[in-house]
């Protein structure tokens, strides 16, 4: 699909945003629809195990270079707009800006037949100047793509329910730890919340809106409650005693954020934008988008029956995407060095082999269950002081856990790593994104020696940034032994304990 080819199968669309939580969702219900999928990904490597990888393109760019997304666009019928700096950094908001208008620009030029952006559902009445960054920012973006002249659909949601979401996650979390809380007092602010399917099918049938439409749509389900409502119906939901739910007023957004990051396992530079974006009302005022998408039996989704379904995929490990399938921003991002010739500067290694007891299939096994609730096999107090001091700092932390209890794919997060590599039954890479002074790796192998044994490799790798890089290095060197050393050996034992496989027969 690399040529203008429109008319040959169903419509193109091109899917920004496909590494992150909607984008990877809404790739496979655009291809069961009939549509053709371009993605554009600044690392293509990272879509390379979903399962709906070998049926849709992916193209290396960036919506900020101009050019990687005029060579996306050619072609394109229909062109999504998922993508949004999440209010990090001093300058998102220009950053925003400038990459909707080259999007929009680029869209025009090619001949694209409609845009279709998500963005966030803002309050009526409210001066633009006093929302929160983060919507303000969206609500620029929806602007400058519907004076793109490209006829353009913007979906504007409040709360998502759904699967791994970042605002369900947060919900849930808060609900399930705490059955006393005190509370900021945006937990009496009126929410529409919208499952995620929902919005899904929102996204879908707004390709084949007629070229006369050029607007938003509030999209929303059909409750409207309070932070607080949601809570106690979380509760319900998952069989929870009735939580005690204390307001405060004392509670900025900012140590709300902060918070948000010690009780949830979203981080708060994550909880912050959303936190903000909580104190005004969000509710829908129109649900004008039902005469071009209509509503099924039975949809939009009530919140109960959201949580029920989110709830139900989280118990059977069927959560297709997660909040933090995207890169964390600020979170490093460079690749491994692995020409033997780097110059790129000092890059320190801690490296244990040892024989395994056991068959390289069971090893395998240990290593891609790493993580999440298994642990880290060495020192969990360690671990857990590791990522609570990351989460004071503004980090990840160790909370993310993992999508799936025994499986991984490359770009999705584990814990305060990134899984950078996969060579099934082989290597295991991890990219650390906690905060670091310099750039990390964790290496993990399932080998065979020449006499046919299974031994187990490791490799720690540390690329520091400057004198405090180093002296961060010879600062935790002494506890490799503890740590790394600790690893190996009870990675080792633990697949000499894994129960024997029966081979397939036939």
């Amino acid at each position: 699909m690399t040529e203008d080819d429109r008319g040959a199968a169903g419509p193109l669309c091109l899917v920004t945003g496909a590494t992150g939580y909607i984008g990877g969702r809404l790739v496979p219900e655009l291809l069961a629809a009939g549509h053709r999928v371009r993605c554009l990904a600044r690392s293509p490597e990272r879509l390379r195990d979903h399962p709906w990888a070998g049926r849709a393109e992916v193209v290396r760019g960036d919506v900020t270079d101009a050019a990687s997304v005029a060579e996306a666009m050619r072609g394109v019928d229909v062109a999504y707009y998922l993508v949004h700096a999440l209010g990090t950094g001093e300058d998102f908001e220009e950053t925003d800006r400038r990459a909707a208008r080259i999007f929009g620009e680029r869209a025009r030029a090619a001949g694209v037949r409609r845009i279709v952006y998500l963005g966030g559902l803002t309050p009526a009445g409210v001066p633009e100047h006093e929302l929160s960054p983060h919507l303000r920012s969206r609500a620029e973006v929806g602007r400058i793509l519907l004076d793109s002249g490209v006829p353009t659909t913007v979906l504007r949601a409040a709360v998502v329910i759904g699967s791994g979401s970042a605002s369900f996650e947060m919900l849930r979390y808060l609900t399930e730890r705490l059955p006393v809380m005190i509370t900021p007092s945006w937990v009496h602010t009126r929410i529409q919340p919208v499952a995620v399917r929902d919005v899904l099918r929102a996204l879908v049938g707004s390709a084949g809106m007629p070229a006369t439409v050029n607007r938003s749509f509030d999209v929303g389900g059909p409750d409207v409650l309070t932070y607080r409502d949601m809570m106690i119906r979380y509760a319900a939901a998952a069989d929870l005693p009735r939580r005690l739910i204390l307001p405060v007023p004392v509670l900025t957004p900012g140590l709300s954020s902060h918070w948000v990051g010690l009780v949830t396992p979203v981080p708060a530079s994550i909880a912050r934008p959303l936190t903000e974006s909580l104190r005004h009302e969000v509710v829908c005022h129109e649900h004008d988008i039902a005469r071009y998408v209509p509503d099924p039996p039975g949809h939009p989704l009530g919140f109960d029956e959201a949580v029920r379904l989110a709830l139900r995929r989280v118990r059977d490990a069927r959560v297709t995407t997660r909040w933090s399938s995207a890169s964390v921003p600020g979170a490093p991002s460079d690749p491994l060095p692995t020409d033997p010739g780097w110059a790129g500067g000092s890059l320190y290694t801690d490296c244990r082999e040892l024989p395994v007891n056991a068959s390289r299939a069971a090893l395998w096994r240990v290593i891609e269950g790493i993580g999440g609730e298994n642990g880290w096999y060495s020192f969990p107090l360690a671990w857990a002081a590791r990522g609570l001091l990351d989460r004071m700092v503004g980090g990840v932390g160790l909370r993310r856990g993992r999508r799936d209890a025994a499986r991984l794919r490359v770009g999705e997060s584990l814990d305060f790593w990134r899984v950078e590599e996969i060579e099934p039954g082989h290597l295991l890479r991890l990219r650390a994104e906690m905060r670091l002074p310099g750039l990390a790796w964790l290496e993990m192998y399932a080998e065979t020696d020449a006499a046919g044994r299974t031994r187990y490799r490791q490799r720690a790798l540390f690329h520091p940034h400057g004198l405090l890089g180093q002296a961060y290095w010879w600062g935790v060197s002494p506890f490799h032994a503890v740590v790394f050393g600790g690893m190996a050996r009870n990675i080792a034992r633990a697949a000499a304990a894994e129960p024997a496989v029966p081979a397939a027969v036939g």
